[in-house]
């Protein structure tokens, strides 16, 4: 069956709601999907060095993991700071510094007793980590926790509202948005709102980030009842949350360029390649790839491997994407595609 995408609007006592705009995306199969590694517990993100090994994090273990190019797992250091219990809070995003080989950078974000904040550390110090941006609201859940450097070097930051809807709309709060900030730290240099590493605003829990080869960014997030979003993000633009959940047409707001039923994906980490968004989701067990404009979308790997959290470039060309919350003696793991 054709994929139906588009906006569509249906009447209810309540005024108009939006259907999600894929609908049954046909079914698509890679060139090939090989386990790379396995053994680790809830891994949240991954992050390429320049060797072309990569950091994995794991979110309720606070651990920090090297999984190199042939899927040998080694040890790195434990996030001891993580609050307890969890819950989808933890060890989340981790980054590496563009200029990693000047200044051995790399960029964690995690849930304290306290907030959410980004730290930075070194691999060959053990040193704890130094902490760049502090008291970003944290709760059990809605935790966003993606973090990317970007083409012009700043650092972005999803941060969910932590349970508490209006977050989302106060721009003087860090939950609910896409916060962008210097390698240090600090409201990065033509920010929309001055002195303020608020980028953009209006999410319940953005997950993934990327950008396309024209340097647009794109972000995926969590809707409640109805609509998962795939939103196209500008800066000082306002995607709506909790007035709105998926397409609206209101002007005050920046509607999605794709929508989900929650139960068809519920999206987590992003990428782009080969001239298209690839988006692994959780509750759907399955990766989507779909163009820039929201057309075209296709499904892999449908309830292949459960659920899917993140999904990244390597330095070959493949994809590395990590299941989450598999049981068994290999528990998760990253798979190697290729498309």
């Amino acid at each position: 069956m054709a994929a139906a995408v588009g906006v569509y609007f249906y009447g209810s006592f309540f005024g108009w709601w939006a259907r999600p705009t894929v609908r049954d995306a046909p079914v698509a199969k890679p060139a090939s999907v090989k386990p790379l590694a396995s053994g680790l517990r809830h891994p949240f993100d991954l992050a390429f060095l320049p060797d072309g090994s990569a950091l994995v994090t794991e979110r309720e273990s606070g651990r920090l993991r090297k999984v190199t190019s042939d899927g040998k797992i080694s040890e790195v250091r434990t996030i001891h700071e993580i609050a307890e219990p969890v819950v989808q809070a933890g060890l989340q995003g981790v980054a590496v510094s563009p200029s990693y080989e000047r200044d051995g950078w790399v960029y964690v974000y995690y849930t304290t007793e306290q907030d959410s904040r980004v730290s930075r550390l070194r691999l060959d110090s053990k040193a704890p980590p130094e902490p760049i941006l502090t008291g970003i609201p944290s709760g059990k859940i809605h935790n966003g926790g993606r973090i990317r450097f970007g083409p012009d070097g700043m650092l972005y930051v999803t941060t969910g509202e932590a349970d508490e809807r209006s977050r989302a709309q106060d721009r003087n709060d860090l939950g609910g948005k896409i916060l962008r900030i210097t390698p240090e730290g600090k409201p990065a240099p033509g920010n929309p709102i001055e002195g303020s590493p608020v980028y953009s605003w209006g999410f319940r829990d953005p997950q993934g980030l990327a950008w396309d080869d024209k340097n647009q960014l794109y972000a995926s997030e969590f809707g409640h009842h109805n609509l998962d979003e795939l939103n196209r993000i500008e800066p000082g633009a306002n995607y709506g949350w909790p007035e709105l959940e998926g397409t609206g047409g209101e002007p005050d707001f920046t509607d999605p360029i794709a929508t989900w039923k929650p139960a068809d994906a519920s999206p987590s980490g992003i990428t782009y390649h080969d001239g298209r968004i690839w988006v692994a989701s959780l509750r759907g067990e399955r990766l989507y790839r779909i163009a820039t404009d929201g057309s075209s979308p296709e499904q892999l790997l449908t309830g292949e491997y459960g659920r899917l959290r993140d999904v990244s470039v390597a330095p070959d060309g493949s994809l590395w994407v990590l299941t989450n919350g598999r049981t068994g003696p290999d528990y998760d793991l990253i798979l190697r595609v290729t498309p």
